[in-house]
Formats: C-alpha cells, structure tokens, sequence
C-alpha cells in the first residue's frame, strides 16, 4: 500500500507555497515521524513528516516549485518495497530503449507546433487581481517543461507559472507591470517548436550562469533579491545544487563585490546625481496597509517614562553564572521585561483586551508576542502562556522563537494569537520611539536602549543606567489612567524585581 505525501492545508491568507528543501531522495527508506521536505510560504516553513515507514517511490514535485494546500507532492512505498525498486528501475531500463528506438513518436507532436496558453494561475477569493512582475523568457526562446516563465505577484504570495511542454516563447500578451486577473491569458508558447536549436541553447547555456541561478531561487529568495535590488548572478550559491539562500543573500549585503566599488567609482569624479525609481512591490504595499490600518483605523495614543536599570542590572551581575550553570541559558534583561508585562496585564485587564467589532473582548490568558530580528525581516512570534513560565522557561522560550526565526523554521502556531507586543529597538540603538499598535491588539510596549544619565536621587546627582519606556494604546478601548497606570506598575516591578517574586 502507498500513501500520498500532501502539502499541509494552507491558512486563508496564504495563497500557495513552494518546495523548499526535500531531506530524501526515491529510494531511500524512512521512519514515521522523519521531515520528509520543507515546504515554505510567506511567512512560515512547514515540515511535511513520514506518516509511517516505508520508502519514498516517488518525487513529484521537486525544490523550488510552486504547490497549493493538500496538494499530492510525492509517494511513500511500504517499508519491504525497497528491494523491488531496484528491480523495477532495471525493468525500466528495456522501456526507455523503446522510447529511444521511436524518436519519430516523440518528435511528431513537436512538429506540429500546437500553441499552449500561458494563464495566471487561480487566485484565492480574498484576492482580486494580480500584476504581472517578472518575465524570465523573451519571444523566440527556448523553454523547457516546468521552466519557470513569469513571476506573478498577489498582495500576500509570488506566484510562479511554468512551461507544461518544451518549445518555443511566443507572443507576451501582457507585460511586466499589467494588471491580471485569475485564470487570464498572459503568454503563448509554441509546443515543440524548432527541435534543431534544443541543442544550440544547450551550448549556450554555460554562458548565461545568471539565467541558470534565477531559476533555482525560491520565491522568497527572488523577492528579497528583488528589493535590494541585487544581480542573482554575483551571488554565490551554497544551497543544494548551488542554490542561493537567504543567509546567501544576507552574506553579500554585508560583504559587497569589489566589482560593484569599481563599478560605482567613475561615477563619483564625473559628479553625476544618479535616481533609481522601483515600483514598490506588492507585498510591501500590503505592510504599508496594514501599518496604515492601523494608524487610521485606532485612536491610538503613546505615553512615555523612564526605568531606572541598575537594580536588574545587578541582579543578573549578581547571579548570572549561577544561572546559566543552573538552567543551562544565559539570564537575559527580556524575561524580566515579559514577567512585567504578565503581572501588569494581570492588574490591567483592560490593556489585556481587544475590541472585535462592536464588542470589547477580555483575555484570561496571557500570550505575549514578541518581536524577532530574522533574515526575513522583523516577525513577531508569539510566546504562550507567560504566567505560568519560570524566568529560566521564558529565557528558553524566547531563545528557542529566536533561533526558529532565524532559520525560516517559524510554524503557524507559533506565529498566531498574541494579546500584548513588545519590541526592543534599543538592541539596535534607538533611544526613543513610539510604536504602532500590532492589529488586533490594543497595545504595545516598546522598550529602549539603556543609557547613562545624570539623576537626581535623594537631593544628590547619580549616574544610572536609564531606559526610556513607550506604551502605544487604542484609546478608544483603553483610557489615559489605566495606561499611565500600567505603564507605571511596569516601572516598579523594573526597578524593583524581588516584587517580581513576591508578587506585590
């Protein structure tokens, strides 16, 4: 008996998805539970597993190709069908010496020349219409069948469409920046046209490395390629096959080509004032929309005060190598921060709300989310249940969110639900800011960098370690005494933190 290897049903906002990275190869025995291939969308990685042991017997959709929710991408043999395959490849063997003996069967129907009609793929209900973003091919190209053509872009995914036979670019209906809508035509391609320069574009292909690179970029890879707008071909590859990643790309946008520099040098002495105007991709559109959303659609309001840091400070200089040998993790300054949030919101319950409608909704749990520097840009996993995590679990659990979204490996569940933000832009310097409200939450909390300043303390000028604190809120739901007052309670379990453990 075979089982079917599915891709996992996708959420309602997300489109479609891509294969990633497939971990086995046809042949190859595998155990129930083993990551048989990673499957990436937008905004996660998802780990498709062995549902039991068995072989892998077939690959039907391989790295880097576009799949939809629940879609068959490979089979899984029973665990004793791994000496037949030997047998059945061998058996094969007589059937592809019959195909190479009918060269006129497989070339009669290139003879004809049939145009197929390249179409934009379906799109899904919450999406109305899409833009035409990159050509990869010109009329009069030679295609290949699963070669990616054009790259269709939605408000939410990059959607790829592929030859279906080998032959020859047509006519290109419509160009890079249309407007489509689902299902429309947007290309031809000439079915088997001009067998004779099949061989011709294979000489040329070692010539043309930056075409061969760009196929084999995933989705994610081309967008963020796109917005820094980079030459795929100077990138070196160190994925399988020579494929570019993300750390690939992150590499050389710290380390820039020497050629770029001296590309970039005769500019300067010839004085030139030189503009690059991008269309602004969709998907950036969409975070704009939703940053505006939230603007627009809240009253929201930011109240600001100041933490004094040294009592933390020393506390963690105090027991930090008791700590780590302890719980095996370092005592970082954000589980002090989320415990605080936690017994604020518990005194709060208003900030621990959101508004759905016409209706104030009241959380009695206490899921935090926190914001993630990853190579993917600023993410906010959430962490659950925060009132009932030790400091040592909540160290662990943001070091295990961070590590996940460092390495594309964030699931669905960890990025879903949420009550309360809080994002630290003093890890990257910022002394003060005021935040927007992550929707549909009311609040967010944004703490800064800790900085020396002279203070007045009992008459007497002390230098402290001084962090500024910035609550944004949605005063519609939540009034200027109940933020003041949970800004201020989260202060004092600051700056007093035994009150942390004694819960007062």
């Amino acid at each position: 008996m075979s089982t079917e290897i599915k891709v996992p049903v996708l959420p309602e906002s997300v489109a479609d998805a891509s294969v990633a990275t497939w971990h086995v190869s046809v042949g190859d025995k595998v155990s129930r539970d083993q990551n048989l291939v990673d499957i990436e969308t937008d905004k996660v990685v998802l780990e498709v597993v062995a549902p039991h042991d068995g072989v892998i017997t077939e690959i039907s959709q391989e790295e880097g190709a576009t799949v939809l929710g629940d879609q068959v991408i490979g089979i899984i043999g029973e665990a004793d069908a791994a000496v037949p395959t030997e047998d059945a490849k061998s058996e094969a063997a007589p059937a592809s010496d019959k195909q190479e003996n009918a060269p006129a069967a497989q070339s009669a129907p290139a003879s004809e020349g049939k145009e197929v009609d390249i179409k934009v793929p379906v799109l899904p209900e919450s999406v109305a219409d899409a833009t035409v973003a990159t050509w990869h091919v010109q009329p009069g190209d030679a295609v290949t069948r699963d070669q990616n053509l054009v790259d269709i872009e939605t408000d939410k995914v990059v959607l790829e469409v592929v030859a279906q036979e080998d032959g020859v670019m047509g006519e290109i209906i419509h160009a890079e920046g249309d407007t489509v809508l689902g299902d429309q035509v947007i290309g031809k391609v000439k079915a088997g046209g001009a067998p004779a320069a099949a061989p011709a574009a294979k000489e040329q292909a070692p010539a043309t490395d930056s075409s061969d690179s760009s196929d084999v970029l995933t989705p994610s890879v081309r967008r963020l390629i796109a917005e820094k707008g980079l030459d795929a071909s100077k990138i070196k590859g160190s994925g399988k096959n020579g494929r570019v990643t993300k750390e690939d790309v992150d590499q050389f946008l710290k380390s820039p080509a020497p050629a770029a520099k001296a590309e970039a040098a005769p500019a300067a002495p010839m004085g030139d004032r030189t503009q690059k105007r991008v269309p602004m991709a969709r998907l950036r559109k969409t975070i704009a929309n939703r940053l505006l959303e939230a603007k627009n659609s809240t009253a929201m309001l930011t109240t600001f005060n100041e933490v004094n840091m040294k009592p933390i400070m020393d506390l963690r200089k105090q027991y930090q190598e008791v700590f780590e040998k302890r719980h095996g993790i370092r005592l970082g300054f954000m589980s002090f921060y989320v415990k605080a949030v936690t017994e604020a919101l518990k005194r709060f319950p208003d900030v621990n709300a959101s508004i759905d409608g016409d209706d104030i909704v009241y959380h009695n749990y206490f899921d935090i989310s926190i914001a993630v520097s990853t190579p993917r840009g600023l993410v906010t996993p959430v962490l659950k249940d925060c009132d009932k995590l030790s400091v040592a679990e909540i160290e662990k659990g943001i070091r295990e969110l961070a590590l996940k979204g460092r390495d594309g490996k964030l699931t669905l569940d960890d990025m879903t639900g949420g009550n309360f933000t809080i994002t630290n832009g003093g890890v990257f310097g910022s002394l003060l800011s005021t935040p927007i409200i992550n929707l549909p939450q009311s609040s967010i909390l944004g703490m800064h960098k800790i900085q020396d300043r002279p203070m007045a303390v009992n008459g007497k000028v002390e230098i402290l370690p001084m962090m500024y604190l910035a609550l944004s809120y949605d005063h519609r739901q939540i009034d200027g005494k109940e933020s003041v007052g949970f800004l201020v309670t989260i202060k004092e379990l600051l700056e007093d933190p035994t009150r942390l453990l004694l819960d007062v």
